[in-house]
């Protein structure tokens, strides 16, 4: 039986919890559910959390601009990242690898081929490929979007069946919920225009994302013809009650 192959991208937000520290209790969380779908689901992950986790240990002095202290924070923090994806997943029985992209690999058919030859071979090998972006040498996903178009591009780039973006809500709310503020999830929709005169561009606190990258990101994905689900990673268990549908959440089809 072939088994489902799904992108899980895991937003800063979700792995601090919404604190200002990496949380390994919810790396464990993700990592649980993950050993209890290997049989039947593959896991491509696109995680952040670089920066967020070399706040952590150092405080950098601002000797240059902004953008280049959070690329040396990133620098710093990635192999902290790794280091708890490794040791939480092993703990599991589940083995990781790093793999880091920039969006120039996108655009070039070689890089795009070794890309797509590489995560195969790993996946094959019961290897998760844990994505980032190459901070050290590109700013886009620092500068706007956490990761989401990276995802949706490497989605498109493997065929995966699934796009799951794990966030900070329970997906995509209507714009006058939250004006009454009654946020009410928009459960299912096909049109992404519709989608996003429904968001605001306000981005996320840990993260520089926002609603907005989410909606271009689904958008990359339907163009490949795969479906994008904005689940709430907050929550424990979020990818097993998304897969049962047993959670609220948006399916942009």
């Amino acid at each position: 039986m072939s088994k489902q192959r799904i992108l899980l991208k895991i937003g800063s937000n979700t792995l601090t919890r919404e604190t200002d520290q990496l949380s390994r209790g919810k790396i464990e969380d993700i990592g649980r559910q993950v050993a209890q779908l290997k049989d039947t689901h593959e896991f491509i992950i696109v995680s952040s959390g670089a920066i967020a986790a070399a706040r952590q240990f150092v405080k950098l002095e601002h000797n240059g601009p902004d953008i280049t202290v959070k690329q040396a924070l990133a620098a710093i923090g990635q192999p902290h990242l790794m280091r708890m994806f490794q040791e939480n997943f092993r703990e599991l029985g589940l083995l990781t690898s790093q793999c880091l992209l920039s969006y120039s690999d996108f655009e070039n058919p070689n890089s795009k081929a070794n890309i797509r030859n590489t995560i195969n071979v790993l996946v094959a090998n019961h290897f998760i490929p844990i994505i980032n972006e190459n901070d050290t040498v590109a700013t886009d996903e620092i500068q706007f979007g956490d990761n989401d178009k990276l995802a949706a591009l490497t989605a498109a780039l493997l065929q995966v069946d699934l796009l799951m973006i794990a966030t900070n809500t329970d997906g995509i709310y209507y714009k006058e919920s939250l004006e009454k503020n009654m946020p009410e999830t928009i459960k299912n929709i096909q049109g992404i225009e519709t989608l996003a005169a429904e968001v605001s561009n306000v981005r996320s606190s840990h993260g520089t994302g926002g609603m907005l990258s989410k909606i271009e990101a689904a958008s990359i994905a339907q163009k490949a013809g795969i479906e994008t689900w904005v689940v709430n990673g907050l929550k424990d268990n979020f990818i097993l009650d998304a897969l049962k549908e047993q959670s609220t959440y948006t399916k942009i089809k």
